[in-house]
């Protein structure tokens, strides 16, 4: 195949693609969102703004940071009565998680806190003073070496995570945040449950360890094999009881774990990611598969799908690296290692982190959602439930909205995008009518856009299933924009009027505005609601990409001409009652793109028999 280019240097991507018919893809697409090195959860526009662009781009799950560097990233009254710090100092005043929840759930993506920071204290680089604010609080709560110091490796610094005190302060974090919040289940990572193999040496640790070893003190070779297993034993059973807690508080909500990579997660933090999966502790398995080449990161995935009983394989997810520091992954090598993925029977991804799909003008959120996630695809093991289906939202300018009295738009950055607003005595109101699929509680949401001359009593009326609800809500109040949850109501099914907005409670010389009105369902009160079921999702005739190769073109640089060659192969990938397996068909497209990601032109996309081209 000859072809001419101004082209000076080119990928070119050959990917077969096989035909399934209609169902609905089960896989985890996630998302980290951290505050280190991401600007993201710092401005609720940007958490919207990213909500969407993930949602555009097939992600169907986020994972935020919640405990980072001694602070939570939600308002916090376990930190707040045990180190009068209720929230992380870059985010007085706002309250990051809820903002991710109500934006993300709006998207329909699913929401796992992140306890990001676990037993680590505190970060001081290996330098004085060690601990953070937590351990100078609470000195006996420090992990230690055999000589008395605060466990610190890799410039953090260690609470213990057998003792007692420490585990009811991150049980009492991960309760918190499932009680405060309608989230989907929760994520620990390579810190927790985790401890330096260097520690364990603590006076708590130590005696617990006497206790059952009829006065024997723990070995000073802390690589000592019995003595490793017991304290990896100790966290392990911390584990089974966080996954307790989250299970009877709502059997519904994910036990998720982003470990390190075994065996040396156990040899160096003694972290025992087999016995957490095959014992049933964590539903999702995510090990971080960071590595900087698919060789690597074959041999990595390869190995701990080996470390799972098969009947759990079902919960390995990978976990890959996106972005960190002055590093990116290439288009290239993000393609490969996730068609690996789906070679190996891998059903999902969850990427670190957000910032590297934004990277060279979203050229990698926009790979993935053109070659992998073009269709939409629920979180795997709820047994086909979409448990997180789009919020409804209803604009104001929508046909199902019926406006009395006077009302003028406003050209002010609204929901989508502008406003209406009123100053008349005479009687007005806006009235929002939805088709509610099932009878369920749900969240009424309204979009404000506050400012100093608005109503301190705009009159809200709420309908529910048997009754109404009245609300007065400030306008006026700066700090309340966005989306403002009105009330939780129980909601038949079927077509009515849910929200009215009226002028009843107009100060004079005020105004009353209107803009978008959300229904969000609330899982905290209706678990199993069947709000969106698989047979509703839109997915007709699809193509799923079966293969993946990156071919060699020559010469290469090329101008203005090079040849490419490709082979189409023998084998199927989903075999047809209706064609021989070693003949069929298969949709070939070969396309060029540029170093910059950009497509260039489609040299082949047509049906084509196996063999050499």
């Amino acid at each position: 195949m000859k072809i001419k280019s101004m082209i000076f240097f080119a990928i070119f991507f050959l990917t077969f693609f096989s035909v399934t018919k209609s169902q609905v893809l089960e896989e985890l697409r996630a998302v980290k969102l951290t505050e280190t090195d991401s600007q993201i959860l710092f401005s609720d526009e940007n958490i919207a703004e990213a909500m969407d662009y993930l949602a555009s781009i097939g992600i169907n799950a986020v994972l935020p940071v919640v405990l980072n560097g001694g602070y939570t990233q939600y308002p916090s009254n376990v930190m707040d009565s045990l180190f009068s710090k209720p929230i992380d100092p870059n985010f007085t005043g706002r309250d990051p998680l809820k903002k991710v929840i109500i934006e993300a759930h709006r998207n329909g993506i699913e929401v796992y806190p992140w306890f990001e920071y676990g037993f680590a204290s505190y970060y001081s680089g290996g330098s004085a003073p060690f601990g953070g604010h937590i351990l100078q609080t609470y000195p006996n709560w420090a992990c230690k070496t055999s000589d008395g110091q605060i466990a610190t490796k890799n410039g953090f610094d260690w609470m213990s995570g057998i003792h007692p005190e420490v585990q009811e302060f991150i049980l009492a974090l991960v309760d918190e945040v499932m009680q405060n919040y309608d989230v989907d289940g929760i994520e620990f990572s390579d810190r927790i449950p985790s401890m330096p193999v260097e520690g364990g040496y603590e006076d708590y640790t130590v005696q617990l360890y006497k206790d059952e070893h009829n006065g024997a003190a723990p070995p000073t070779n802390y690589s000592d094999a019995d003595w490793m297993r017991w304290r990896a034993d100790k966290l392990n059973d911390f584990y089974s009881d966080v996954s307790l807690l989250v299970k009877n508080f709502d059997e519904n909500l994910f036990v998720a774990s982003s470990p390190s990579l075994y065996p040396w997660a156990y040899q160096e933090y003694l972290q025992d990611p087999p016995t957490w999966v095959n014992e049933g502790i964590v539903d999702h398995f995510v090990p971080q598969l960071y590595r900087y080449n698919l060789a690597d990161y074959t041999f990595e995935l390869n190995k701990s799908i080996n470390q799972i009983d098969p009947s759990k394989r079902d919960r390995i997810f990978a976990g890959m690296l996106m972005n960190v520091d002055s590093y990116t992954i290439s288009p290239e090598f993000l393609l490969n290692s996730m068609q690996t993925n789906r070679n190996k029977n891998i059903n999902g991804e969850a990427f670190f982190f957000y910032e590297g799909l934004r990277k060279n003008n979203d050229q990698l959120g926009d790979t993935i959602h053109s070659v992998y996630y073009s269709e939409p695809a629920i979180v795997p093991l709820r047994n086909g439930f979409n448990r997180r289906p789009k919020a409804k939202v209803m604009n104001e300018d929508d046909s199902n909205v019926s406006i009395t009295g006077a009302w003028q738009t406003i050209p002010f950055n609204g929901f989508n995008p502008n406003i209406i607003v009123t100053n008349q005595s005479e009687f007005a109101s806006v009235e929002y009518s939805f088709d509610v699929a099932a009878e369920a509680w749900y969240d009424v949401y309204a979009y404000m856009v506050p400012n100093t001359i608005n109503s301190t009593l705009a009159h809200y009326t709420i309908y529910n299933a048997t009754d109404s609800t009245e609300i007065y809500f400030d306008q006026s109040n700066l700090a309340l924009k966005g989306w403002q949850k009105l009330s939780t109501e129980f909601l038949s099914s079927g077509h009515g009027k849910i929200v009215q907005l009226d002028n009843a409670g107009l100060e004079p010389g005020k105004y009353i505005s209107a803009d978008a009105i959300m229904l969000m369902i609330n899982r905290k009160l209706s678990p199993d609601a069947v709000i969106t079921s698989v047979k509703n999702i839109e997915q007709s005739e699809k193509y799923l990409p079966s293969n993946f190769i990156l071919s060699q073109n020559y010469p290469n640089p090329f101008n203005p001409t090079t040849t490419i060659n490709f082979t189409v192969p023998t084998s199927p990938f989903n075999p047809s009652p209706y064609q021989g397996e070693g003949n069929r068909e298969r949709l070939v497209t070969l396309k060029v793109y540029d170093i910059l990601g950009n497509e260039i032109t489609t040299l082949v996309n047509e049906q084509k028999v196996p063999g050499a081209y």
